[in-house]
């Protein structure tokens, strides 16, 4: 990008907005095309068990239905008929035996069987009193359907339906049942069966209540089998789950929407489920159109907005060009005020700043010069004259005199800081200061620093610390890491109370770092201003009665020396103040010892 121009950049720009949006719209609209095709599917097979569930149910109320009309001529409105008038009836009922293959049976009203159109060995004389559906018929005197069972003189799994015969005042006769084995007889027809798993479907009828594969399994015509145990078909697992629709993934990675129906009769659970692709497919055809409509959306958009910007940048490239031929010529040229109202509007604001900065500039060289020459020479003067004075040179003094002395190189020294703060801002901001990258030992230079900030700890009654891996090496100038520590620890032991304890350490770091970090047991920053923390000028607390008196560079001090070191700077608080500095580790610390340079730079935060 930097090698583009601005008309070109404000192309692509628009280029890559307008791509972005249609991508961002391509990706919804797909994902809600993919999310209503597979509610229309979910809702599809729902409907298609419930219908299933309903055309059953329909057939079922048929069968009792017919065998409630024929057992009112069992009767003939006081008892039941005798035995041969019965099997006569019996014969006769063409329909009902093609509703129930397996048979016709009439109990009595203790529901022992009397006689039955297809001979069971056993059956005649057994009494099915016992059986819940019958104890259902004989308290409620209506027609019931019985859930799956085992036949008691079969053997095999049944289903019966069940109509009271009565007498003309409600007495209870007797009860004709008609007999459905399971896996002979289906409640579907083949056709139906087929319809509901063509194209990859799958159709399951199953029976929870006795663990029994009802239809719809591979291979029509197959017996009633046992349920599959749990794990072997994810879609019985699911249905069986109690959630009536949703999403699986079978054994061999397929992905199916599924569907569950329950028959209340029966207690029978209609499945069945389709293919992912079912939704997926028709979504696609759909954002392919869509994609071709607005890919070409986006190529009209793009090739308008090329035109446009490198139309309205023609101007502004040509005053480009002439501004880098200002800059190129000697001091003092300006840009030429005419031209459109835009370029002209652009020249006189660019001339007016070029004023601003030369005048700045001046400003600025006449302030460093002043403070370097006007103010650093006697400060140095002063400060070694107090001295001589404090160290006895010129006689002893009275201790009232010696106490001001004391004073007075105290607050020399400490201005000689602040104004060595504003020389080093100025060197770097202006680009002027360099750094010698070394090998740095982290254990030698952070004895130097616990060393050299002793007697300040001691002033204000905090103790130093300081401890590191004396294997660990960190690449930075000696002397301006040295600076940087100095400020951090400096700070660190004026905001602590007194009593606390100041650290100095450091750690292996991420991506082959060192991180040195000086800890503090102090307030620490307030939150509303870390956000400022290491600019310039800043300072936490404002107004006239600051504990702790600077010029606020001390930390953008250290962040450009940081950066300048290609290191990192930032601060955290966690049960007092942390601040850190992360730097590039070195090879392993050699056995030479660094000799760091006298003294360190006091700077304040």
């Amino acid at each position: 990008m930097r090698t583009f121009s601005l008309g070109t950049r404000l192309a692509l720009i628009t280029i890559a907005g307008t791509l972005t949006t249609v991508a961002s719209v391509l990706l919804i609209a797909y994902s809600a095309l993919v999310e209503d095709f597979e509610s229309i599917l979910t809702h599809q097979q729902r409907y298609e068990t419930q219908r299933i569930a309903r055309t059953v149910d329909e057939k079922l109320n048929l069968r009792v239905d017919l065998l409630s009309e024929f057992a009112k001529n069992l009767s003939d409105g006081g008892s039941l008929r005798d035995r041969t008038e019965m099997e006569q009836l019996l014969a006769r009922q063409q329909m009902l035996q093609q509703l129930f293959p397996d048979g016709l049976v009439v109990f009595d009203e203790n529901a022992t069987a009397l006689l039955e159109t297809l001979h069971v060995p056993g059956r005649i004389g057994t009494n099915y009193a016992d059986r819940e559906h019958f104890q259902r018929l004989m308290r409620t005197r209506q027609p019931v359907i019985s859930r799956p069972m085992i036949g008691r003189a079969t053997g095999v799994p049944l289903v019966t339906f069940s109509a009271p015969i009565e007498s003309d005042d409600g007495a209870l006769l007797g009860i004709v049942s008609g007999v459905l084995r399971l896996g002979d007889a289906s409640l579907l027809p083949p056709e139906e069966l087929h319809a509901m798993q063509k194209d990859g479907a799958l159709f399951r009828v199953v029976d929870p209540n006795n663990f029994l594969f009802i239809e719809g399994r591979e291979g029509l015509g197959k017996a009633i089998q046992s349920l599959p145990p749990p794990g072997a078909d994810p879609l019985i697992d699911a249905a069986l789950s109690g959630i009536t629709f949703g999403q699986l993934t079978t054994a061999d990675g397929r992905r199916l929407v599924y569907a569950t129906s329950y028959l209340e009769p029966l207690g029978w659970l209609f499945i069945r489920a389709v293919p992912m692709s079912w939704a997926t497919a028709p979504a696609q055809d759909s954002f392919l159109k869509f994609l071709s409509i607005s890919i070409g959306i986006a190529l009209a958009i793009a090739l308008f907005s090329l035109i446009a910007t490198r139309s309205a940048t023609r101007r502004l490239e040509a005053m480009t060009q002439r501004i880098d031929r200002m800059v190129r010529s000697p001091e003092g040229v300006r840009l030429e005020e005419s031209g459109p109202p835009e370029v002209r509007d652009l020249a006189r604001a660019f001339n007016r700043l070029m004023d601003e900065r030369d005048s700045m500039a001046t400003l600025k060289e006449n302030f460093v010069s002043n403070v370097s020459h006007e103010l650093r020479t006697p400060l140095t003067s002063m400060n070694g004259a107090l001295r001589l004075v404090h160290s006895g040179a010129t006689g002893p003094l009275p201790p009232r005199a010696g106490d001001m002395v004391r004073l007075a190189l105290r607050n020399g020294e400490r201005l000689q800081g602040l104004i060595s703060d504003l020389l080093d801002f100025s060197k770097l901001t202006s680009g002027r200061m360099s750094v010698r990258m070394l090998d740095v030992p982290v254990a030698e230079v952070i004895r130097d620093t616990i060393d050299g900030n002793q007697a300040l700890a001691r002033e204000y009654q905090v103790t130093l610390t300081g401890h590191g891996d004396s294997n660990l090496a960190a690449q930075a100038d000696p002397h301006r890491l040295r600076q940087v520590l100095d400020n951090l620890v400096s700070n660190a032991i004026k905001f602590s109370p007194p009593g606390g304890t100041v650290t100095l350490s450091a750690r292996p770091g991420n991506h082959g770092t060192v991180r040195l970090i000086v800890s503090d047991q102090g307030k620490g920053v307030p939150a509303a201003f870390e956000q400022q923390l290491f600019e310039r000028f800043a300072q936490a607390e404002t107004g006239t009665n600051r504990s702790v008196s600077g010029t606020g560079l001390g930390l953008a001090i250290c962040k450009e020396l940081a950066e300048l070191m290609e290191g990192r700077i930032g601060y955290y608080f966690e049960a007092g103040a942390h601040f850190w500095l992360e730097l590039a580790a070195a090879r392993p610390a050699r056995s030479a010892a660094l000799r760091y340079p006298e003294g360190k730079t006091e700077s304040h935060r």
